[in-house]
């Protein structure tokens, strides 16, 4: 008899994880194979955007984020001192600014924090998460390791899968290790997803125009490479923030191999060729090598087989999108899947999933597309560019561009007419001390009630997926809302009188029927 699981996630990555995680906040029985044997150390994402640091805060990690943030801001210190830097105080790190250090770079044009609109009602209301994106890929897949034990993930690493048959009502797994009979499965296996290949989901795209390294070496005659962002004849490259990490972007298409592992002379060779400076690379840490070849899948679901993360979209890693793109994949994947699972989900829930990510998934494709267009070495690139540096030295173009790379705009289409709906909620703050994110930490949806009311009889029968709250906000006209186990607003109302039906209709449409 084969071994069962409701759902089986190939990828114990950020997104596998937290996929697995959201799916057994909801009791489902998931497996998750991995490869590779340990959290891989390759350079990648140093950082994670607003709608990624909501979703973290709203499961319960703030504490985690902010042990991460102490961490990361000694380390910070510590490189500050060795470059003859005065410290804040002995033994002290410095303390994080009052407004989001999260302004970044667009295609290399570096974006100053304190250019931003100190007014911006978008920026103000994320002023609670500050700083508490400064933690590394790998930091952040320990992380969600760390609690996908706590809630009983079956992760087993170094088994992979080879194969899948799929009937009607299920998918047998074949993998290194045996075959696994499941619900679904869902492939988290990243850009080159094996899960995608088997599957024959299709791939369009563009072509890729550069080849890329980020890397941290030991090297000799850095002396004359600038720090930070520069832009040459031939390329881009960005020296620091830390010894010896040197990313270089050259045009001229793919790699001839792009499985061949990095040597320090085709390192070395890059960073001369774009750089112009006689560098020696001695000995190489950490390398990844990458292109901008931009692909995404026309839909995320495919009979019993999902995707989520890179093996559903691939793009350069410019502007740090890569990472948050896919971990929102996971968090609105998560709940529409378990829901399934649970058989509460009405009946087209699933499709929302491609619906509501995918829109997204385009424009960070788009929008890596751009930061390539403008590092072109060609004279009208050249002159586009010095255009946008313009804009983003003025505070308009600068909280634009920033708020952008925060994602701070994300949200979804969905039906009604108040200006939150489809918006990631506010994280309002009660009378009792609790705020919202407090209230999420279970997975369920939330319905509010702020007007000391009757709105919690709307909610009987929905108790097994539904925590209602009753309380008061200061300063706030609104009244009553649903949020999503994924945070984002299904419906609001500011009006004391509300109708009931508005709230009954969006629980029927985002939480199908209540238990009898």
């Amino acid at each position: 008899m084969l071994e069962y699981a409701e759902v089986i996630v190939a990828g114990a990555g950020p997104v596998g994880l937290m996929l697995a995680c959201e799916l057994r906040l909801a009791g489902v029985d998931v497996v998750v194979v991995e490869r590779r044997t340990d959290i891989d150390q390759t350079i990648k994402a140093g950082a994670i955007n607003n709608p990624t640091i909501r979703a973290l805060d709203r499961r319960g990690f703030r504490p985690r984020l902010e042990e991460a943030r102490a961490v990361a801001q000694e380390q910070m210190a510590a490189f500050l001192r060795s470059q003859g830097a005065p410290a804040t105080a002995p033994g002290t790190a410095p303390q994080p600014p009052a407004r989001p250090r999260f302004a970044g770079h667009f295609g290399g044009i570096m974006l100053d924090a304190g250019a931003l609109d100190p007014e911006d009602p978008d920026l103000a209301a994320d002023s609670s998460i500050a700083g508490l994106g400064m933690i590394g890929q790998q930091a952040l897949e320990a992380m969600l390791a760390e609690r996908a034990g706590e809630l009983g993930v079956d992760l087993r690493r170094g088994v992979e899968v080879t194969g899948f048959t799929e009937t009607a009502d299920r998918v047998v797994v074949q993998t290194t290790a045996g075959d696994i009979e499941a619900g679904w499965l869902v492939g988290c296996d990243g850009g080159r997803s094996r899960v995608r290949k088997l599957a024959g989901f299709e791939f369009p795209g563009t072509e890729p125009e550069i080849t890329a390294y980020q890397a941290i070496a030991r090297m000799t005659g850095t002396e004359g490479l600038r720090g930070g962002w520069n832009i040459t004849d031939t390329g881009v490259y960005a020296f620091g923030p830390v010894p010896g990490r040197i990313l270089v972007a050259e045009f001229g298409g793919a790699p001839a191999d792009r499985d061949a592992a990095v040597t320090p002379s085709e390192l070395e060779g890059a960073i001369r060729r774009v750089t112009g400076v006689e560098v020696t690379v001695e000995a190489i840490q950490t390398v990844t090598r990458f292109t901008d070849n931009a692909r995404q899948v026309p839909a995320y679901r495919k009979g019993r087989v999902l995707l989520a993360g890179d093996a559903a979209h691939v793009h350069s890693p410019f502007g740090g999108q890569g990472l948050n793109l896919g971990f929102g994949d996971a968090v609105n994947l998560g709940w529409k899947l378990a829901a399934t699972v649970r058989g509460w989900a009405p009946a087209d829930l699933l499709d929302t999933y491609t619906a509501e990510r995918h829109p997204i998934g385009a424009w960070v494709l788009d929008w890596t597309r751009a930061q390539i267009a403008v590092m072109r070495p060609d004279r009208h690139a050249r002159a586009i560019r010095a255009v946008l540096g313009d804009l983003a030295s003025t505070m308009d173009g600068a909280t634009y561009l920033a708020k952008k790379i925060a994602g701070v705009w994300q949200g979804y289409d969905l039906p009604g007419d108040h200006p939150l709906t489809g918006r990631s909620a506010p994280d309002l703050a009660f009378a009792d001390g609790t705020r919202l994110a407090d209230h999420l930490h279970e997975g369920r949806a939330l319905l509010i009630d702020l007007t000391g009311g009757s709105l919690g009889e709307t909610a009987a029968g929905y108790e097994d997926r539904l925590k209602v709250l009753s309380s008061t906000v200061e300063g706030s006209d609104l009244r009553a809302l649903l949020v999503r186990p994924d945070g984002y607003v299904a419906w609001a109302s500011s009006s004391a009188d509300a109708d009931p039906a508005e709230p009954a209709k969006a629980l029927a449409l985002w939480l199908g029927l209540p238990t009898l």
